[in-house]
């Protein structure tokens, strides 16, 4: 069996990789930043820089016109995809903190997308449930409590639209997940990532992208 894990990510190596992807817009920036100086307890939970320019090139790739997104924190990933999105597409954005939400708020508004983020705060569980059940959902962002996710996919999947994706953050959980003894949130991960894997619904494809993202297609 071949190995394609050879090729080790330095510091020099992932700054090189940043450097050849799309810059984060000025406004993306400044969020990021201030969410590190602000909130340094809790900046951890902030999608990693190269996810932004990754997803909004999903966004286009897809042509999405109306997304979800489950988990928001300050709001980088939102924007990164609101600024994606064509003049009418809409992004839900569902998180249940208003303090750590009001930074993607104020940063919405300077980016001059705002009209297309409908922030709802409310347990998301909630928020999806009240949604149309027919499919309509063109892409998704997973990326909340990690106890929840499975609940969270089994609401979305008959949402999404056939061609639809689904992003889940976080698969790799640190490494965790090659833990025979995980627990807590890492072995939530591990159920999540087998609950996927078996869902006959989706097409799915892990990969190593910061923290471990995988990509999901309704077929």
């Amino acid at each position: 069996m071949s190995k394609g894990n050879t090729t080790k990510i330095t510091d020099e190596l992932y700054a090189y990789m940043l450097a050849h992807n799309p810059p984060l817009s000025a406004v993306q920036r400044e969020l990021v930043e201030t969410t590190y100086a602000e909130l340094p307890e809790h900046a951890g939970m902030t999608s990693a820089e190269e996810q932004g320019p990754l997803l909004a090139f999903l966004v286009r790739l897809t042509g999405a016109r109306h997304i979800v997104e489950v988990g928001t924190f300050t709001g980088f990933s939102a924007l990164a995809m609101a600024e994606a999105l064509p003049a009418d597409g809409r992004l839900i954005a569902c998180d249940v903190s208003e303090e750590w939400t009001a930074y993607g708020l104020e940063a919405w508004a300077k980016a001059g997308v705002a009209d297309r983020i409908d922030l709802r705060i409310a347990p998301a569980l909630e928020t999806l449930r009240t949604m149309p059940a027919e499919p309509h959902i063109d892409m998704a962002y997973l990326d909340a409590d990690k106890s929840s996710y499975i609940a969270y996919w089994d609401e979305l999947v008959p949402r999404m639209r056939q061609g639809g994706l689904i992003v889940t953050d976080n698969v790799l959980f640190h490494g965790a997940v090659t833990d025979a003894g995980a627990a807590g949130a890492a072995a939530a991960i591990k159920e999540f990532n087998e609950h996927v894997v078996s869902d006959g619904r989706m097409d799915s494809v892990m990969l190593t992208v910061a923290d471990g993202l995988t990509l999901s297609r309704k077929r």
